[in-house]
């Protein structure tokens, strides 16, 4: 056996052989033979398991959403690391981040185990990889303000698993998301998520309620930690970045509802903000260009935080 697998083996081998998602359930026995809708039923059973995993594990969502906002408040950067479809999945809450919250690329690091090759196709040995993954959070000089969230339906992933050990020990907040419970992943990470999706409708294919499962959790925990962070206003994303015109046309939209003005005067505020929807808010109410940076500056990015202190000064 190779010298990596008894790092993650040597904490408790029964715990570790017990792996729950991988499980050949008598509930899917057959299903080959099955008629499609009789399969469609069984899986979405499934899905819906999987939203239910997702709910008993809220308690635990909420109290790393808030660990993850003290960190990142500060200027800390948010790290994904996976391995296969938990990787995959990893990295696309993370892409997604930055049009949707403006949240930019120096404070974003995406690790999938065998890089951007494995993101359409599988590396052979990706996931075994310990000393990339220590390499890997030496690069990017992950440290204290940092935080770290690992996915593993496992639990176990050794290249996952070494990124977590890694970035704890440079003091990194740790965040751990996983399938299987009483795993390595879930037991030394500072703040572990437990999805307990049991076996799959086809044994070990964990893109299936485990992914769900996953997916789910990352849009929760990151849409939390940015609503807290200021980067959402009344139900919408106020940092959003107008890449295309869809979203320059969402952009004016939420301007005219935020403020009650005309579109002509919504787009004129946007290119004087250079399209960001919280500036063009605070110049819509009568702000200059500069005093409005500076009242986001001072209010942390919190757009209702701004309005706040402009409506006391207007008083």
């Amino acid at each position: 056996m190779p010298q990596h697998h008894l790092t993650v083996l040597a904490r408790s081998p029964a715990k570790v052989r017990a792996i729950d998602t991988e499980r050949r359930s008598p509930r899917y026995s057959g299903i080959d033979l099955w008629a499609p809708s009789d399969i469609l039923d069984a899986m979405l059973e499934g899905q819906f398991a999987a939203v239910s995993a997702v709910r008993a594990a809220r308690p635990a969502i909420e109290r790393a959403a808030l660990a993850m906002e003290s960190r990142l408040q500060g200027g800390g950067r948010l790290i994904y690391a996976g391995a296969g479809t938990s990787g995959r999945l990893a990295v696309q809450d993370g892409a997604e981040l930055m049009p949707t919250f403006s949240w930019t690329l120096d404070r974003l690091v995406l690790l999938v185990a065998g890089g951007d090759e494995a993101l359409i196709r599988a590396v052979e040995g990706a996931e075994d990889d310990i000393k990339e993954a220590q390499a890997l959070i030496k690069r990017h000089e992950v440290g204290k303000p940092d935080v770290l969230i690992a996915v593993a339906a496992s639990g176990t992933t050794p290249f996952t698993l070494a990124c977590l050990r890694s970035a704890r020990r440079a003091g990194a907040l740790s965040i751990g998301i996983a399938n299987n419970a009483n795993t390595p992943i879930l037991d030394e990470a500072d703040h572990p998520i437990l999805l307990d999706t049991g076996p799959e409708p086809i044994a070990g294919s964990t893109r299936m309620n485990a992914g769900t499962a996953q997916r789910i959790t990352l849009g929760l925990l990151s849409s939390l930690v940015m609503i807290r962070l200021g980067r959402v206003y009344d139900g919408m994303m106020v940092d959003v970045q107008a890449t295309n015109k869809k979203l320059a046309r969402r952009s004016e939209s939420m301007l005219t509802q935020l403020t009650g003005r005309k579109e002509k005067d919504a787009r004129a505020a946007l290119a004087q903000a250079g399209g960001s929807v919280k500036l063009a808010v605070l110049l819509l109410k009568d702000c200059a260009l500069d005093e409005a940076k500076s009242l986001l500056k001072r209010s942390k990015g919190n757009l209702r935080t701004a309005i706040a202190t402009l409506d006391k000064r207007d008083r």
